[in-house]
């Protein structure tokens, strides 16, 4: 038995946490509602690491996809390329640049963890990346790699299948084009 100051606090902390967990539900509940028809949410839900807050996210910051003349386009509208200086004959890329949507950056590096864990072939490529590079540049290159592929789906009205051998519908030869 609790002491009677103790037992109001926790009483008045799970109150609020019943309060907290009702509120996240409704906003659940309307977020789900938002994007159940519109085709875009259900194209993008197709893709790894990729859910519902996420896909109703990055349809709406994209708008249409035919803005884009094309997959570079989409990247650097998301922030996700290099910076670069030159100098002379020289050329040096830098860390990703700062302008660009950062909402749709924010939502595709942090897809890039369930899609490492779902797809085999992502996973390869960060792994791959990771070794050479470390684990943020690799981090980005998959957010890169994963906005190519939201090109390729939402331009192509088509579906990211990843089979469990981990060669997905849309390979990486085809995105990388």
């Amino acid at each position: 038995m609790l002491p009677k100051d103790d037992r109001r606090i926790l009483d008045e902390e799970l109150d609020l946490l019943k309060y907290l967990n009702e509120k996240i539900d409704s906003s659940n509940h309307w977020i789900t509602n938002l994007g159940k028809d519109d085709p875009n949410v259900k194209l993008l839900m197709t893709i790894p690491g990729i859910g519902k807050f996420f896909a109703l996210l990055i349809a709406t910051e994209i708008d249409e996809i035919s803005r884009f003349r094309d997959k570079n386009k989409l990247a650097s509208y998301a922030g996700l390329i290099p910076s670069v200086h030159a100098s002379a004959d020289k050329i040096f890329h830098g860390r990703i640049v700062k302008h660009g949507n950062k909402y749709l950056r924010w939502a595709l590096i942090e897809a890039v963890w369930p899609a490492i864990r779902k797809d085999l072939s992502l996973r390869e490529y960060y792994e791959s990346l990771k070794a050479r590079k470390g684990a943020n540049q690799a981090k980005v290159a998959v957010a890169r790699r994963i906005s190519i592929i939201v090109y390729r789906v939402l331009s192509q009205k088509r579906s990211y299948i990843v089979n469990y051998s981990g060669c997905p519908h849309l390979s990486l030869a085809e995105v990388a084009r």
